[in-house]
């Protein structure tokens, strides 16, 4: 009897790793099989600005890699968490991405966001943009020193126009103030796009978004830049001076990149990463980022999220001391 129990146990005990193989098996094959039809990659903002004009490249670069095509899918909304929310409650099977921004490690630290960067899979990091302080032409400033002059005196009362309560447009013209001693009106909208069109009909001062945004209407005469927050100056902007260089210690910004669901399959995650590290070298991808001004940066699914890491640890620092929260 015991000899008996003994073989029935050894024979359930066989049965488990043919199992798992069966189920590794079928995996496998579905990676194989990947992709067999349309990709959506979820813009979490309105068209018209950079993480648009960046997506709209990707998804054209990736087209001479792969049989299959990426679907753009704009849904704005929340600073961004509306779309990520999106892709992270969707299947994990990578048909359905994400552009992510800096917010996705913004987001979650002032509540808004009850998701984290660990609810995504990193595939890849393709540019980075510092923030800049643009105003109309016709605006009584020519200089950041005038503008934060103004924004002292009034204290309150200059409008800048942000992505949203929380996204880094927002949280760079807070760090300005904190510099500076000054208070702004924070106006929020839906994306960089609806927010650089109100400068544009003279319905707030001004931006604290990326020069990308800004360029078609610096390049037309309608606005202009007083500074950027970065280590040097912006390539296609070499006469706009750096907040470092008029004594004020900030340097920010953003960057983009693509995510899919937690879970993907590593066969899955590892043919996406391929794709687009040929897509982010194909020459029509990087002039579309120099011509919009957008700032090449690359980094592999690892590195791409420590730089999420870092940032997630350095905003709710920085978020803290400014009292910044929901």
């Amino acid at each position: 009897m015991r000899f008996t129990l003994d073989l029935r146990r050894l024979a359930a005990l066989a049965l488990l790793p043919a199992a798992a193989l069966g189920v590794t098996t079928q995996a496998s094959a579905q990676a194989r099989d990947f992709p067999n039809h349309p990709i959506e990659l979820i813009v979490p903002f309105q068209p018209g600005g950079g993480t648009d004009a960046l997506a709209r490249a990707f998804a054209e670069a990736s087209q001479k890699h792969m049989p299959q095509s990426v679907v753009i899918v704009n849904k704005p909304g929340a600073s961004g968490a509306i779309g990520w929310q999106d892709v992270i409650n969707a299947k994990p099977d990578g048909y359905r991405l994400a552009v992510v921004t800096v917010e996705v490690t913004t987001l979650p630290n002032m509540g808004l966001a009850k998701f984290t960067y660990n609810d995504m899979t990193p595939i890849a990091q393709l540019n980075a943009d510092q923030a800049a302080i643009t105003v109309r032409a016709d605006a009584p400033w020519n200089t950041i020193e005038e503008f934060l002059a103004a924004a002292k005196k009034d204290s309150g009362k200059i409008s800048v126009g942000n992505a949203g309560n929380g996204s880094i447009w927002h949280l760079a013209a807070a760090a300005l103030e904190d510099k500076t001693n000054v208070k702004f009106n924070h106006l929020p909208f839906q994306g960089a796009g609806p927010a650089v069109l109100a400068l544009l009909g003279g319905h707030i001062d001004a931006v604290a978004v990326s020069p990308a945004e800004v360029t078609t209407y610096v390049q037309a005469g309608k606005f202009k830049m007083l500074a950027v927050m970065a280590d040097q100056r912006v390539k296609g902007f070499e006469k706009v001076p750096t907040l470092k260089e008029r004594n004020i210690d900030l340097v920010l910004g953003t960057w983009r990149g693509i995510a899919a669901p937690k879970n993907t399959p590593p066969d899955v995650v590892a043919y996406l990463k391929d794709i687009s590290r040929k897509a982010a070298n194909e020459p029509a991808f990087r002039a579309v980022l120099d011509k919009q001004n957008l700032g090449f940066a690359y980094a592999d699914d690892v590195a791409f999220k420590a730089v999420m890491a870092r940032d997630a640890a350095y905003f709710k620092t920085l978020m803290g001391k400014l009292d910044i929260k929901n």
